[in-house]
């Protein structure tokens, strides 16, 4: 008689993490609700720096090494979310993880800005009160059980934002061609707050509407 090896499909590292003989759909919820995986492990650490980016620049001034960290949050940003795609490692966590690093980093470099003089007071106002209005909006949703969808345009807004940030450290790095990034810096900076502003109203106004005419659970 022919004798078959038959294969655990949950064997290797998904085997470790979800105990075995669970139905398929517990083994979907176990896999949304884990914690320690590679892109929520990027996430944490693009959150542990926003604090090392400050020092650096209110403390030693190091624009080179602020804009080098600022490039390496950005691109762990964007390996986190392509992980986490291929290899299917969304979680819940990290649904709120990646969206809270990018956000620290929007609210905490504006301010960092204004008191190394880069920006202007009234800019890192602006950007940090349309977070401050937006927060309860999330309590809305959180009582009907819905989920709060990001806009594109916000995403916009949020690109130019994480563009505009870098341009400006290399605008003040004092290489010889430092000069050449200051517009591109001052007009990715002033669209992206109007943006920022724009899709804070919008989002003001679709959580009322929500509010409105869905009943709390």
């Amino acid at each position: 008689m022919e004798r078959r090896t038959i294969k655990n499909p949950r064997s290797g590292h998904s085997a470790r993490a979800i105990p075995p003989g669970l139905p398929e759909a517990d083994i979907s919820a176990a896999r949304f609700n884990r914690v320690w995986t590679v892109p929520n492990m990027l996430s944490f650490l693009r959150i542990l720096l926003v604090p090392v980016f400050a020092w650096l620049l209110v403390g030693p001034g190091e624009y080179g090494w602020a804009l080098a960290l600022l490039a390496f949050s950005s691109v762990t940003d964007w390996v986190d979310g392509k992980i986490a795609r291929m290899f299917n490692l969304q979680t819940k966590l990290g649904q709120y993880l990646d969206p809270a690093a990018d956000r620290l980093l929007v609210l905490v470099t504006p301010i960092v800005f204004v008191v190394v003089g880069i920006l202007p007071l009234w800019a890192a106002v602006a950007l940090v009160l349309r977070d401050v209005l937006l927060a309860p909006t999330l309590l809305i949703y959180r009582r009907r059980n819905l989920d709060s969808h990001v806009m594109y345009l916000g995403k916009a807004a949020t690109f130019a934002l994480l563009w505009a940030f870098p341009l400006y450290l290399a605008a003040r790095a004092g290489w010889s061609f430092s000069g050449w990034f200051e517009p591109w810096a001052q007009a990715l900076m002033w669209w992206g707050i109007a943006l920022y502003l724009w899709t804070g109203v919008l989002y003001i106004w679709k959580a009322l509407l929500v509010q409105r005419r869905i009943p709390a659970a």
